[in-house]
């Protein structure tokens, strides 16, 4: 019997910083070396790559961008904003031409739109065709704060720096504070790159001053240099 193509296209649920993009990227190499799509790579586009300004050219934007996805992954990054122009936005259009685009490739094409749950949840009710064309929902959850202090971990990590015991401890206090009091704008793993980035200046204000500067220094975070409670509010 043949094989017959079957919608692979899938919803990403999530806030920011979840890794959504990143596990896109890796489904896009799992169906490669299962030999469901021919190349493997990952296209990534948002609304403005998919809709322009004049009538006649949304529908040229969008097959340009999927020509370029076919054998891959075209991964549309808060999709919700294709259907929050209303009736006169180009938006509709744009997915219009997407979903007979996804019918017609759906054999070598795997499209992911991803954003928040409840505007997602929005965006595929507003066609009626839109939801039918996507049959895997995956839900990403925001990363707890020892979570967090695993990421920042990593950041340290790759860069060739070492925290000790009481500094991860520091750590974990300022992402519970962080975790409780979040909001669907909750960066999650940039939230840890940015704490780490400013971590990291931090230590490079407080080294400057020192006249004896050792390499060990030079690698370690201290206390001193975790950002406290009154810098929150520029981490996000």
């Amino acid at each position: 019997m043949d094989v017959q193509p079957i919608s692979r296209h899938l919803v990403f649920y999530g806030n920011p910083g979840t890794g959504k993009t990143t596990v896109a990227r890796l489904l896009a190499q799992i169906y490669r070396a299962l030999g469901i799509l021919n190349k493997g790579h990952l296209v990534e586009t948002d609304r403005s790559g998919l809709v322009a300004g004049y009538v006649g050219q949304t529908a040229l934007k969008v097959r340009e961008v999927v020509e370029r996805a076919l054998g891959g992954i075209l991964f549309i990054d808060e999709a919700y904003a294709l259907s929050a122009g209303g009736g006169q936005d180009f938006g509709q259009e744009a997915i219009d031409t997407l979903l007979k685009l996804m019918e017609d490739n759906r054999d070598n094409l795997i499209v992911v739109v991803a954003g928040y749950t409840d505007k997602m949840n929005a965006f595929l009710s507003s066609n009626p065709g839109l939801r039918s064309r996507f049959n895997k929902y995956l839900s990403f959850e925001d990363y707890s704060p020892v979570q967090l202090v695993e990421i920042f971990d990593l950041f340290c990590e790759k860069a060739g720096y070492r925290i000790c015991q009481p500094t991860r401890d520091n750590l974990l206090r300022l992402f519970s504070v962080l975790y409780e009091t979040r909001d669907e704008a909750f960066g999650n793993a940039r939230l840890a790159r940015n704490l780490f980035e400013m971590t990291i200046s931090n230590q490079a204000n407080r080294l400057v001053s020192l006249t004896d500067i050792t390499e060990e220094g030079l690698s370690t975070i201290t206390e001193a240099d975790i950002p406290g409670m009154a810098d929150l509010q520029t981490i996000q």
